[in-house]
Order: C-alpha cells, then sequence, then structure tokens
C-alpha cells in the first residue's frame, strides 16, 4: 500500500513539472544595452604624491579644505637643503660681476697705463730717430727706442687679452653660481607640496612627523563640484561602446531613482587583470549629492525600438529558434535583446503561441 502511494506522489510531481508553459509574443518598446559599473569621481581627481622622500614638517590643509592652484599642502623637514640653498645664495652674491667689478677697472687701469706708456715710447722713438737723421745719437740708442715700442705695444696686447679673459672667467663664474642657486631653490621647493590646480581637498593621509615617499598617496584632490563617472565595461562588450552614448545610473545612495548620464571618454588600454575597459561618463543632470567614491551601477543604452515584437529570451534555442506549442522547432531572426527579452524580427506572429523549452 506504501508502495502505491509513493508511486502516486512520485507521478504527480513528474506531471508538474513536465507541465508546458507557453506564452504568445509581446509587442513592447525594447532597449539594447551593455552594463557597467564602477564609481563617482571628482571631475579632475588626482591623487598628491611628494616629490622626495622625508618626514612631514607641517600640514597646512585639512580634509574639505578649499585650495587654489600653487597653494602649499604640506611642508617636509628640509634643514640640509635649506643650508645648501643659503650657501649657495652666499656664492652667489659673492661670485657675481657685480661683485667683482673692482677687478675690472684693475684690469683697465693696467690696459690704460699700457697704452700710454705705447704712446710716449712712439714719441720717443720718432724724437730719436729724427736725431739719427742728422747724425745725432748713436745706432744702438736708436734700437733701444724701438725695441720700448715694441715691448710697449706688446705689453698692451697682453693687458687687454688679461682683461677679457678676466672678465670672461667673471661671467661663468657669476652664472654658475646663479645656476647652483636655481638648483637649490629648485630641490628646495621639492620639500614643499603644492596644489597643481584649484579644487578641494577630499582627503589628506597623513600627519606630521609621518614618513613619506613619491610612492605613496599623501591626499586626493579634485573638483569642488563637478563630478564624473568612472564605469567599467567587459571586453567582451567594448566593441559596442561609443563616445556620446547615453548612459542610464542607479546607485544606492539615491535608491530608487535613475540618472542619465553620456559617455565621454574610453580608455584605449584594457585592464589585463579584470578584462574589463574603463569609460567615463558626465552627468546630463547631476544628482543633488555627491562623494567621489560613490558605487554606481549602469546600462549603455546601444538601440532602442518601439513596438518590437518580443518574448522572452529563456524561450530561445540557441538564439535561433523557438519551440511552437505544436512541437515545431521554427527558425526566427533575432533583433534587439535586454537581459530579459529578445525583439523577433521574423518568423514568428503575435498570435502564434510558443512553449518554454526545458532546460
Amino acid at each position: 500500500m506504501k508502495f502505491f502511494l509513493w508511486a502516486g506522489f512520485l507521478l504527480f510531481v513528474f506531471s508538474c513539472k513536465q507541465k508546458e508553459e507557453t506564452i504568445r509574443p509581446t509587442v513592447q518598446n525594447i532597449t539594447e544595452s551593455v552594463y557597467a559599473f564602477g564609481k563617482v569621481k571628482s571631475k579632475d581627481q588626482y591623487e598628491v604624491y611628494a616629490p622626495v622622500s622625508g618626514i612631514i614638517q607641517k600640514v597646512y590643509v585639512t580634509d574639505g579644505s578649499a585650495i587654489k592652484k600653487g597653494d602649499v599642502l604640506m611642508t617636509l623637514a628640509n634643514d640640509v637643503s635649506a643650508l645648501n640653498q643659503e650657501n649657495a645664495r652666499v656664492a652667489t652674491q659673492y661670485q657675481s660681476v657685480e661683485a667683482n667689478v673692482d677687478k675690472l677697472n684693475e684690469a683697465q687701469v693696467t690696459i690704460d697705463l699700457a697704452s700710454a706708456k705705447r704712446q710716449n715710447d712712439s714719441v720717443l722713438l720718432e724724437r730719436q730717430r729724427k736725431l739719427w737723421a742728422n747724425d745725432i745719437g748713436s745706432r744702438n740708442d736708436l734700437e733701444q727706442r724701438e725695441l720700448a715700442v715694441q715691448n710697449s705695444a706688446t705689453a698692451l696686447q697682453t693687458a687687454k687679452l688679461r682683461y677679457r679673459q678676466l672678465k670672461k672667467q667673471l661671467e661663468f663664474t657669476d652664472k654658475q653660481a646663479k645656476k647652483t642657486l636655481e638648483i637649490s631653490t629648485a630641490v628646495t621647493k621639492d620639500y614643499s607640496v603644492r596644489a597643481i590646480r584649484d579644487g578641494k581637498v577630499y582627503i589628506v593621509n597623513k600627519e606630521p612627523g609621518e614618513l613619506v615617499s613619491p610612492q605613496v598617496p599623501i591626499a586626493i584632490i579634485g573638483d569642488a563640484d563637478g563630478y564624473i563617472l568612472e564605469l567599467q565595461v567587459d571586453e567582451y562588450d567594448i566593441s559596442k561602446i561609443k563616445q556620446g552614448q547615453k548612459v542610464f545610473i542607479t546607485m544606492d545612495a539615491h535608491k530608487g531613482q535613475v540618472f542619465e548620464a553620456v559617455i565621454s571618454k574610453i580608455d584605449p588600454l584594457m585592464n589585463e587583470r579584470t578584462r574589463s575597459v574603463t569609460i567615463e561618463a558626465t552627468f546630463t543632470e547631476q544628482p543633488p549629492y555627491l562623494v567621489p567614491n560613490l558605487s554606481v551601477e549602469g546600462n549603455v543604452l546601444i538601440r532602442a525600438k518601439q513596438d518590437a515584437l518580443t518574448i522572452p529570451r529563456n524561450y530561445l534555442i540557441d538564439e535561433t529558434y523557438v519551440l511552437l506549442q505544436n512541437g515545431e522547432k521554427r527558425k526566427v531572426s533575432v533583433g534587439l535583446k535586454d537581459y530579459q527579452w529578445a525583439e523577433i524580427s521574423s518568423g514568428l506572429g503575435k498570435n502564434d503561441i510558443i512553449k518554454k523549452p526545458v532546460q
């Protein structure tokens, strides 16, 4: 008796499972879309890094601070760098051309004296030649005067050469000292972390006394009011994505609401680890409250059609056939598809009845 009851129960369950599910196609609007997920980012958001390694001496901003381009966010301890800069400044002052003008003046005086001597020797030579022409004086006296003129001319040329060399050396030393000061000043500036554009400090990750390096972000800065969407699209779907396409966005921070955005950028490189491509979108109308890193989900609108003949996607067989109520397997042409519905372009009428395939 128990055996018959159990067999009857199994037969009932089996017959229920084999009950056919049938439907007629539905005429409705359908859209084809691609799923994307990601987060909200501040416009022009970037991470701040220290130019050099060091210990934070002072932090000048806090979370939420409004900043301008060039504002100092924090400074690092830089005693050695400051001393080097001061040393370079002193050297620049000492080695400048202006500070060594006395040396040039002295060299110019030497030129003037040599020039005067050459002129005087030339006058004496001319006088000696006139005497020699009148048979006055000796040949030796004339040669001595000629030698004196040659020596004074050589001395004048040497004085001028030394002046030019001194001036060139002083100018070189001046430029070298100034360049050293520029380098020292640039190195010292590296110990001041500055904002590269106007915006808002969203978070400061470090405090005075902590060690920082160029590899670790110390703050996040972005636009104070503007926000963008950073979304991930699977590599399977990226070929369908184009700039200017609409994206319908939902987020936990605004439950039950849908926001419209437009794709503004598509990264040219795929992330090998996630096998996805990053795209950016801008809100058509920005929600009233946003902060960076809010999670979002989106559907990128690829195509849309009104009054389309549709069936549930799970009624398709191999994405190409449907099963009629009489058991006939009919080939159909499939148009747009979303996650639940598929458009039937041809092969099926709105009065046909189809069965759900057995999974």
